[in-house]
């Protein structure tokens, strides 16, 4: 194909691909878009338009930034020498990857390699109703999740998703599975009883009305995102995840944290649960653990975990009867090895946290300017502003004007996201995360792009 003349991918693209979250009817009548090239944090598209890009990838995911040939070659050496062999067995750089990874994570032990993210769920679950069959005669199986929270595609993850619209028409889901409230403060004003201070407190004590209820005994386990990502951008009110660990502890549940968005960098510390000074039983990780190079997801456990499934060795059934086809890829792990020696040596997290204290504030500005931002929250470079018509209500604007200042920003050079296809009449939160390599200036860019947009959608 000619590198200069595009036209017959983007008509292969048209005629044979199904993109992701995407309504094709549109590509009827106007190009599919097709990304051609990216370096640092600008990424080209096929007809040659140059988009500075605050949502990595599209999905949080290009945590190092584009075009990172240090990665490349690593993925390629490894490749050549030795690029797969079932997990059965260990690889060099599996090894040496788990040996870096729990370095940065205390009190963890175990890495366990799987497909995705919501694969690596998925094995947290199969994890906890084993636990529940092998100590608990099989009672202790249900596996709590949260309002407004996400953990994955398939049916088992969207059966712990808090996400309305993700899950419409995929049903019936399997049992087992109970949801617990969010704990939004800035719409604690939906929650019937919650209180005027100590939100945070108050809002982990409903999960332990949901425990009452459903029976201490029949708990396994609790699966939160540390950060809610696609449902809003939530960032924890004070007080929220000591009294979520006090409560797993007092009921003997397991705690399972999914930082597949939030973890290695995301929001200024290797993992977002770090922020919280909690231990959990069960993390769960893929996107910027290698940046998008290759693909790899991670489910990673205690010691005290791993322990359960080689107590006996007589039984049969005692260990962890699982496998995943590609979590014995060695390009994942190889990619996942450079992008922390990259985080580590350019100083990544430190700067994430200065670059988002800076979009923090910029957003905050925003607000002042804008009245149709109700709320602005973050953490590093993981960040939202919530629209709404009316600041006193809380109403959110129409979901077409959230999508306008998408595309206003897309037509300026900025690619911004925006929840979606999450809850009904609730996809109203614009989104943020840039790659943690970002300058003063890149966030400013970004910023400034979502200014005029408002005021050219709500003038």
């Amino acid at each position: 194909m000619n590198a200069n003349d595009l036209t017959e991918v983007i008509e292969a693209d048209r005629a044979h691909l199904w993109h992701h979250l995407t309504q094709h009817k549109p590509f009827e009548t106007i190009d599919p878009r097709v990304m051609v090239e990216g370096k640092g944090m600008r990424v080209w598209d096929a007809k040659g338009t140059e988009y500075l890009d605050a949502v990595s990838g599209g999905v949080w995911t290009v945590n190092v930034g584009y075009g990172r040939e240090s990665i490349a070659r690593a993925v390629y050496e490894q490749l050549v020498k030795m690029n797969y062999f079932a997990n059965s067995a260990g690889s060099i750089p599996g090894s040496v990857f788990a040996k870096m990874l729990i370095e940065k994570m205390p009190g963890m032990s175990r890495v366990y390699y799987t497909n995705s993210g919501s694969e690596a769920n998925e094995k947290a679950f199969k994890m906890i109703r084993q636990i529940a069959h092998k100590r608990h005669g099989g009672r202790k199986y249900k596996i709590l999740y949260r309002d407004r929270d996400y953990h994955g595609s398939t049916l088992a993850a969207m059966s712990a998703g808090g996400q309305e619209e993700r899950n419409a028409q995929y049903g019936p889901f399997a049992p087992g599975f109970v949801r617990v409230p969010h704990c939004l403060e800035y719409r604690k004003h939906q929650q019937q009883g919650a209180p005027a201070e100590n939100y945070g407190e108050w809002a982990a004590d409903q999960i332990e009305q949901v425990i009452l209820r459903e029976g201490p005994d029949t708990v396994g386990g609790l699966c939160l995102e540390p950060i809610t990502a696609g449902g809003g951008v939530i960032v924890p009110p004070e007080g929220y995840w000591p009294r979520v660990q006090e409560i797993c502890r007092k009921y003997d549940i397991l705690l399972h944290i999914d930082e597949v968005v939030c973890g290695v960098g995301r929001t200024g510390t290797w993992f977002g649960y770090q922020h919280y000074g909690v231990q959990p039983d069960f993390v769960t990780m893929a996107k910027g653990v290698a940046s998008g190079y290759a693909a790899i997801a991670c489910c990673v456990t205690t010691e005290a975990v791993f322990e359960m499934f080689k107590d006996n060795a007589e039984d049969p059934l005692n260990y962890f009867r699982d496998i995943s086809t590609f979590g014995g890829c060695t390009a994942g792990p190889a990619a996942a090895i450079e992008n922390m020696r990259i985080i580590e040596d350019e100083g990544l997290l430190a700067n994430c946290q200065k670059m988002g204290a800076r979009a923090l504030a910029n957003l905050e500005a925003l607000k002042d300017k804008h009245r149709v931002i109700g709320d602005v929250r973050g953490k590093g470079l993981f960040l939202g502003a919530e629209l709404v018509a009316d600041r006193e209500t809380r109403e959110p604007v129409a979901e077409k004007k959230v999508q306008a200042v998408v595309a206003e920003c897309m037509a300026q050079g900025v690619i911004i996201g925006a929840t979606n296809r999450s809850l009904p009449g609730l996809n109203n939160t614009l989104c943020l995360s840039p790659a943690l390599i970002a300058t003063e200036d890149d966030i400013d860019e970004i910023t400034t792009a979502i200014d005029r947009a408002l005021t050219r959608v709500f003038s």
